[in-house]
């Protein structure tokens, strides 16, 4: 019986090299950059991409960004801002200068939302519109005669506000998400500007809250007016006052309730609605404001983003620079992320029968842990 020698091709001895030279260009591009965080770049140019080459679906471009500005920095809205902002001098929750360098810095970040944001989340908006009709046309709901127009609009915010919560849970629950929402969180001088304070890719993860204005668009839309009330409310949540809305914060989402939300101690994935706390009530995430969390202190546990409080100088700019790229910084190694203790969701089932509580400062063996391999699989 003879045995026949079979040389290795060449392929098969280039393949090892191939792949150790493909291994070792990505171990070297993740030393210097966060390569998941990358992903969230692709999907809004492939977006934009898309409404670009569509003629953004055949909506007008320049009217779509119009009715934006106005909602986010029109007249009514910025009535809202004034009014917001003496409201804070009068009922502090924290006492801060006029001129706080938090205060200062969510300045510089709302005059970019204004000057590069809106036109991006424009362009997505349009896009995402666009391609949402040509994969899902059946979800487009047509005209329900029986159902009046005020009820459209009442179902519409509560569905918006039920999609821009699940996207806000995601924005804490997902590490790439997160290292886009971290910046919102990083503001140690809350103030009715920081609702500003975010990262202009952090919209990409909430495109999912046009879609009920999408399913519902043959019975009617919202309007300009109450986009800018809507917008008002998740303004006037971040402000620095010591505001409750009394039986009302049961529904409404409150300066003190938010506040929860960016506490520095404790967990931070709790409190997550924009303007109603019945999500928050239905999922058990619903921390009521006591004497103690009212003014109690915000920001991101260790500094893990650079923030403006940091630095003897303040030099706005660069820090700014720094949070724009923080999202792609790599990742130096196991960080602890606050989260949900155990005890707080078993409590949380009798915070929605009306009792009230104290949050805890999350303890060492109740926040989640995440190593590098783990937080790179987001």
């Amino acid at each position: 019986m003879s045995s026949v020698l079979i040389a290795p091709s060449q392929s098969d001895e280039t393949q090892p090299l191939e792949r150790q030279a493909s291994a070792s260009l990505r171990n070297a591009l993740s030393s210097r950059v966060y390569l998941p965080a990358c992903s969230i770049v692709a999907v809004a140019a492939v977006l934009v991409g898309i409404g670009w080459s569509s003629g953004w679906g055949g909506g007008a471009f320049v009217g779509s960004l119009t009715s934006l500005q106005v909602v986010t920095i029109g007249p009514l809205s910025l009535a809202f801002i004034g009014v917001f902002l003496v409201v804070e001098r009068i009922w502090p929750a924290q006492q801060r200068s006029r001129f706080a360098r938090g205060y200062r810095h969510d300045l510089l970040f709302t005059i970019f939302n204004a000057a590069l944001v809106v036109p991006l989340v424009t362009a997505l908006t349009l896009s995402f519109d666009e391609v949402f009709r040509r994969l899902l046309p059946w979800v487009v709901l047509p005209k329900m005669g029986p159902l009046p127009h005020w009820g459209v609009l009442v179902l519409l915010l509560v569905a918006v506000d039920g999609c821009n919560w699940f996207a806000h849970l995601a924005n804490h629950r997902i590490r790439m998400l997160w290292r886009f929402h971290e910046l919102h969180h990083s503001q140690e001088d809350m103030n009715v500007l920081t609702v500003f304070r975010t990262h202009p890719l952090i919209h990409v993860s909430y495109l999912i809250s046009l879609i009920p204005g999408l399913v519902l668009l043959a019975n009617g839309s919202l309007s300009i007016t109450l986009l800018a009330f809507y917008g008002a409310i998740v303004a006037f949540a971040h402000s620095n006052t010591r505001l409750g809305f009394g039986p009302l914060e049961r529904i409404i989402v409150s300066p003190n309730y938010h506040r929860i939300h960016h506490q520095l101690d404790g967990p931070q994935d709790v409190n997550l609605g924009f303007t109603l706390t019945i999500w928050d009530q239905i999922f058990h995430r619903a921390v009521w404001p006591t004497e103690d969390t009212v003014r109690t202190d915000t920001g991101l546990p260790g500094r893990p983003l650079i923030v403006e409080q940091a630095r003897p100088a303040s030099r706005q700019l660069s820090v700014f620079a720094a949070q724009m790229w923080g999202p792609f910084r790599p990742l130096a190694g196991p960080t602890k992320r606050p989260s949900l203790p155990q005890e707080a969701q078993g409590a949380s089932r009798g915070r929605t029968r009306g009792n009230h509580y104290a949050l805890q400062s999350a303890a060492p063996d109740s926040v989640e842990e995440d190593n590098v391999e783990e937080r790179e699989v987001a």
